[in-house]
């Protein structure tokens, strides 16, 4: 499809969208417009009698109504404010050379130029308009008026004007990781997009489809009387059926908006513009790696990495040195990256990672006690480090609740001293645990702890030989843990799922006695989204049982080798947190716990920790 195709396509839909416009505003006067013949007949003489009384009545105060109900709808769809996507503002002091690079663009596209640029933390471009200006056409070119079937050729008209609240949104990784010339071809049919949208048709027909939009969410805001919720329900219903209407005409528009914008970009950097798609590929595999293994554990404990887009260009130059298709990629890092064409790309992308903290966590929207950023440098040290004892912690808190008793073998003088054989020994017992009968006495609580009146069982250090206590949790915990046939999410031990069970509702109070994160309305506006519909873009599900058990185990263990065996938190570009011994990565430690957590076989891990001189006896340091 050519540009010409494709702005006929775009127009003509336009159109169509346009004349359910009219079509709904003649519905509403339909009414309004017999009550007026009435009343004129009746003044003139012709329509007089006791029934054509009636009649005026009976036409008159229904069209009344509508009238007033279309006047009401017709204001919420014009004034609604349309969502935005959150985005970091760029002015253009902080990124001359970017505005001017994407104004050149604009030039050689002849098409308007954007009158603004964003960020987004993530990998993608688009065009977004800002504003909800009354319908109408914009002002005509000072040059001569457009022509009716003259959108192919709008660009012509105003390519020394900006589009009017046209926001350039540029996903912030590509900043970093991208070349300038990679950039600019990247955004060439981007930047084209701006010439359909100047062309007075479209421009319509999208501002009435974001207005329907609009009113719609308005419309299902709660908290109104309940006067007020059946007004807004009968607007609400008017909005989705004319956005039914529309929806398959506004589609197709923006296809054929896509494919004239895509058509006229084939003239600028077309070669390079190969090599970018790639470039997006790459990045977003990165980026993704980046969030989901590195960023996500800083956010769960408070803390927000503030060099996402630098991180990710380290994330993505390990993945080339790693896999062999990605060495070319390599020899690009020698060009002028596009983070140059910002005057402080630190600042930018501190902004980015927190918004991108925001909208895949949901934290808060500044900087606070129990939200600080942290540099890469840190990270091992203030996040995996602490993230290993706290995890470790809790899982000898659990076992507390569940009466598990300490480790025979504990090497120091407290007996009552967290140890990993603890953990060991629990895990690799006999399976005898059962289900807690309704009136035992001794049954726990769902949340983790012993019932009131009940205590954990004493050790006794004089004891020659004794056994771990079985572990016993509330029957609900273990159907939780355990499927229909007794060993749900892989887990075949009773010890391992009983005591998942039990992490898994301890997590899920400290998640729900965790404060609401709150943050500053000048940072975070309530036109752009509401705190309880964060995050908007979850990155992972919740964690199953197993993955937690296996989790708070692998922690004990990274937190005994690095007091015991001189091991080291470290930091994985792609995999994220890493257990560093004698210099070198720890790879075959996950085999190992799964094998003691799903089997109940120590014998793999206590290998391991013999070979790595990890002594499993010797206290924790836990915070």
């Amino acid at each position: 499809m050519g540009v010409e195709a494709g702005a006929r396509a775009a127009r003509a839909r336009a159109l169509a969208v346009l004349r359910i416009r009219s079509r709904a505003t003649a519905v509403a006067l339909l009414p309004a417009a017999l009550a007026v013949i009435l009343l004129a007949g009746g003044s003139t003489g012709h329509l007089v009698g006791p029934g054509w009384d009636v009649a005026r009545w009976v036409v008159g105060v229904p069209a009344l109504l509508v009238l007033l109900a279309a006047v009401g709808i017709g204001l919420v769809v014009a004034r609604a404010r349309p969502a935005v996507s959150p985005t970091v503002p760029l002015a253009e002091e902080a990124a001359p050379d970017l505005y001017r690079l994407v104004r050149d663009l604009a030039d050689r596209l002849d098409v308007p130029a954007p009158s603004a640029v964003a960020l987004t933390p993530d990998c993608d471009s688009w065009l977004e308009e800002r504003t909800h200006p009354p319908h109408g056409p914009p002002a005509p070119s000072a040059t001569r008026p457009a022509g009716k079937d003259d959108l192919a050729g709008e660009g012509r008209l105003h390519a020394h004007r900006r589009a009017p609240a046209t926001v350039l949104v540029i996903g912030s990784p590509f900043l970093w990781w991208m070349r300038v010339g990679e950039l600019r071809a990247l955004l060439a049919p981007v930047v084209a997009g701006t010439g359909p949208a100047a062309h007075p048709d479209i421009a319509a027909a999208r501002r009435f489809v974001r207005g329907l939009d609009a009113a719609v969410a308005v419309a299902a805001t709660p908290g109104r009387c309940l006067f007020l919720k059946s007004v807004c329900a009968g607007v609400g219903w008017v909005a989705r059926l004319l956005l039914r209407s529309c929806r398959g005409h506004a589609a197709e528009m923006e296809r054929g908006v896509a494919a004239a914008a895509a058509e006229r970009a084939q003239t600028v950097d077309y070669g390079l513009r190969i090599v970018a798609q790639e470039q997006v590929g790459l990045a977003y595999a990165g980026w993704d790696r980046l969030l989901t293994r590195v960023a996500l554990p800083a956010w769960r404990m408070g803390r927000w990495p503030a060099r996402l887009d630098a991180g990710v260009v380290a994330a993505l130059t390990e993945l080339s040195r790693r896999d062999r298709l990605a060495e070319g990629f390599t020899s690009r890092l020698g060009e002028r990256p596009a983070c140059d064409l910002l005057e402080e790309p630190g600042l930018v992308d501190e902004a980015a990672s927190l918004l991108a903290a925001r909208l895949f966590h949901g934290g808060p929207a500044e900087p606070g006690p129990d939200w600080s950023p942290v540099d890469w440098q840190a990270y091992p040290e203030e996040v995996v480090d602490r993230k290993w004892r706290t995890d470790a912690a809790r899982l000898h808190r659990v076992l507390d609740a569940l009466g598990v008793r300490p480790a025979t073998d504990t090497a120091g003088p407290d007996p009552m001293s967290p140890t990993l054989s603890r953990v060991l020994d629990h895990l690799s017992a006999p399976a005898t645990a059962t289900r807690a009968p309704a009136h035992d006495p001794g049954a726990f609580s769902p949340t983790g702890g012993p019932t009131p009146g009940r205590t954990a069982p004493a050790h006794d250090p004089g004891a020659t030989a004794p056994a771990p206590a079985p572990a016993t949790a509330p029957a609900s915990a273990l159907d939780g843990a355990l499927g229909p046939d007794g060993d749900g999410d892989d887990l075949t031990s009773p010890r391992s799922a009983a005591l998942a069970a039990s992490l898994s509702a301890e997590l899920a109070g400290e998640e729900a006695a965790a404060p609401a994160p709150t943050g500053s309305a000048e940072h975070a506006p309530a036109a752009l989204w509401a705190d309880a519909a964060l995050p908007l873009f979850p990155l992972q599900p919740p964690r199953t049982p197993r993955e937690i058990l296996t989790d708070h185990v692998t922690a004990t263990v990274c937190c005994a080798a690095i007091d015991t065996a001189g091991a080291a938190p470290g930091l994985d570009w792609l995999d994220g947190p890493t257990l560093v011994i004698n210099g070198e990565r720890a790879t075959d430690l996950t085999p190992r716990v799964l094998s003691l957590i799903e089997d109940g076989d120590p014998s793999p891990l206590r290998e391991w920790l013999t070979a790595t001189g990890i002594r499993p006896e010797k206290p924790l340091r836990l915070v």
